[in-house]
């Protein structure tokens, strides 16, 4: 039987048939006298295979991804997996400490890639970050939940016009799945042009742990390296996949106070009512001011805050050919998972 090779990240070799914490030094604060640390936990399978990382917390306040990947860790064995997995619970550290999606320079990471040595903090350590680990590998996994107090329902985004990515989508096992390449900046366009095939999993809301998310994202992650075969078996599919045709937000009309009638993953009727705004200043008029969605689809995001001005995004509506078929897919997924023993469950 074959073996697998070494894997050198940071200066440190891990040998095959074993893990190690790597702590990546990163640039220091004016508070540090000592540099602040990211640590690479890595999984060198005892056989050979390809390289995957997978990654959490790019924006600081985004923890679901921290606890799948502590999850997934301690189901994995070195003697079970064939190649090299590189797990990055924490990639902002400076943002996590401050319960913060940016960097002290205020800065969004996900917009600083590939990076550069001489550049900003976020251009540092977005250049150490994608030189050490993502350029090493063959596929990749980024997670992250909704920004700016909304909730997403979990969905891959990807660049879903490559065969192979459309099939690591699919894998992961959820009901939406968005075709993107991402922003300029983002992770997901950087890795792309390093020719790293690469999903993104949007799943739940900052600052806050998401059973259901977390659950869905472990699954789907261990399906994704089934598939690859870095793990034997094959990848147990949880949710027939739908490709969105393309999304709209709907957003306040008016400023006030907003009440959603709609919940995450319902069916949305073209100029169905979603909600309504009253005013919390003259609750003698009983005025309610109706929203509603511009478009047929199914709501993918949703604010977790009721203030809103004029002009805040309340919900994300994905377009489907067959919207109804969608939510009833998602109703049946979000009740599989929330019922089932699996092995995420730790």
């Amino acid at each position: 039987m074959a073996k697998g090779k070494n894997f050198e990240i940071g200066g440190k070799t891990v040998a095959p048939g074993s893990t190690r914490i790597v702590r990546l030094e990163l640039p220091k604060l004016y508070t540090m006298r000592a540099s602040p640390e990211m640590s690479v936990h890595v999984i060198n399978g005892a056989k050979p295979g390809p390289k995957m990382f997978i990654c959490a917390a790019i924006h600081g306040d985004e923890l679901n991804g921290v606890e799948m990947i502590r999850q997934l860790l301690s189901q994995l064995d070195p003697d079970d997996v064939s190649g090299t997995l590189v797990a990055i619970p924490v990639v902002n550290i400076f943002g996590i400490v401050q319960y913060s999606r940016y960097l002290p320079d205020g800065r969004d990471l996900n917009r600083s890639f590939p990076g550069s040595r001489r550049g900003s903090l976020a251009s540092r350590l977005a250049h150490e970050f994608f030189t050490e680990i993502v350029e090493q590998c063959d596929y990749g996994i980024d997670l992250h939940t909704g920004g700016g107090h909304r909730a997403n329902l979990p969905q891959i985004r990807a660049n879903l016009d490559d065969p192979e990515t459309m099939h690591l989508a699919k894998a992961f096992g959820v009901p939406v799945l968005m075709n993107s390449q991402g922003a300029d900046g983002t992770l997901r366009q950087a890795a792309l042009e390093a020719d790293v095939k690469i999903l993104l999993y949007e799943a739940g809301a900052a600052l806050r742990f998401d059973e259901f998310s977390i659950k869905a994202g472990v699954l789907g992650m261990r399906s994704v390296m089934q598939l690859v075969r870095m793990l034997p078996g094959e990848p147990e599919l949880k949710a027939e996949p739908y490709i969105a045709k393309a999304s709209r937000w709907v957003r306040a009309t008016e400023s006030g106070i907003f009440h959603s009638t709609v919940e995450m993953g319902d069916r949305v009727a073209s100029k169905g009512v979603v909600g309504y705004i009253t005013n919390p200043s003259d609750c003698f008029a009983d005025e309610r001011h109706e929203i509603v969605s511009p478009a047929e689809g199914v709501v993918i995001g949703l604010t977790l805050i009721p203030l809103v001005n004029e002009g805040d995004a309340l919900l994300h509506i994905a377009l489907f050919s067959d919207s109804e078929e969608v939510a009833e897919e998602v109703d049946d997924f979000h009740s599989a998972l929330l019922t089932e023993d699996h092995p995420s469950k730790v």
